[in-house]
């Protein structure tokens, strides 16, 4: 289980964190370290190899690193295990908290359909006010934490009237098939296997509850010193971006083949996922603080943040970008 902390950013942490600034700042890039999930776009840019592609002729190697879910991959981000990476909206605000060198690069569509709350058909459970006294299995950090915060919200409930039991995706997998938990709080692809395993009731998805957006992240280092690789790599995910969108029938199958997940619930997982990669507006930002401010409020996140502070800038440096749907907005400058 997996929990962020001061102490796993803290003095621990330091060496390798100097290690990693210099290894960023070094002239010659030779390899490009890109940490994923099991879902989404990247899973595709993997299997189409766009970024192995678009950085070739730059003489630069792409190295995929798996992680089960964002709070371990933002760990990883922070101390320079890798480059760039992709989670949903509650891991970088635990990690900028803490204290975490990672920038905002770019933004993706939310987890949307494809993340929710449940329980198992037999539970007695009906909605989110039945929740009061139960134990949920959430990620703490994760977007599904935040889903779980805001459903509350809605539904005025107070957080602290329910028992959050803080568990990986795997872990949480093993205590809602055993009844250790009342109910589950994940995203795809994990979602769609409990959908294919347990026909579960939804208590609340994120599409009805947030407005939100998942993130394409970078390590702070790494993107002064290489600006133009993530803007190659984010063009790259553009293009995986209209790939999947405009082959929605192959995309089940590319993820199956990359993260091995049955392909029933990559079906599911893949029929509710949007593909896109943009720019992130005032309005994001806008939206991504507010989230942070609700983790602060309720004593979740160690100090306040700034999302603004956060997000990447590299002027003069123009790159295409595709929105949900498959649209190509105009070229953006970041």
């Amino acid at each position: 289980m997996f929990s962020l902390t001061r102490r796993v950013f803290g003095l621990g942490l330091l060496a390798a964190g100097i290690a990693a600034s210099l290894s960023a700042s070094a002239q010659e890039l030779k390899q490009l370290n890109i940490g994923y999930q099991k879902t989404g776009l990247p899973v595709i840019a993997r299997q189409q190899q766009v970024i192995e592609k678009a950085l070739s002729d730059k003489g630069v190697a792409v190295k995929w690193v798996e992680f089960t879910a964002g709070p371990p991959l933002v760990e990883a981000l922070n101390v320079g295990a890798i480059d760039v990476g992709w989670t949903g909206d509650a891991p970088p605000i635990f990690g900028q908290s803490a204290g975490a060198n990672i920038v905002y690069a770019a933004a993706l569509p939310a987890n949307g359909d494809g993340e929710a709350i449940f329980v198992k058909p037999a539970s007695p459970i009906q909605s989110l006010a039945d929740l009061k006294g139960k134990r949920i299995g959430v990620g703490k950090g994760t977007s599904a934490h935040n889903l779980l915060v805001a459903a509350l919200e809605k539904a005025n409930i107070p957080f602290d009237q329910i028992t959050p039991v803080y568990l990986s995706p795997a872990d949480a997998a093993a205590a809602f098939a055993s009844d250790q938990i009342d109910a589950w709080a994940v995203w795809d692809p994990f979602y769609a296997i409990a959908e294919t395993r347990y026909q579960p009731r939804v208590l609340a998805r994120s599409s009805e509850v947030l407005k939100v957006n998942t993130y394409f992240l970078a390590n702070k280092d790494f993107a002064k010193a290489h600006p133009e690789t993530i803007a190659t790599t984010i063009s790259a995910l553009g293009v995986a971006a209209k790939w999947a969108d405009a082959n929605r029938d192959k995309v089940a199958a590319a993820l199956h083949e990359v993260t091995g997940v049955p392909l029933d619930a990559q079906t599911i997982a893949a029929n509710r996922t949007k593909f896109g990669i943009f720019p992130i507006t005032d309005e994001i930002i806008a939206g991504q603080q507010a989230t942070a401010d609700r983790f602060y409020k309720l004593k979740l996140i160690p100090n306040a943040v700034r999302i603004s502070d956060a997000v990447w800038t590299a002027p003069g440096i123009e790159l295409s970008c595709v929105a949900a749907g498959g649209k190509t907005p105009a070229p953006f400058a970041v």
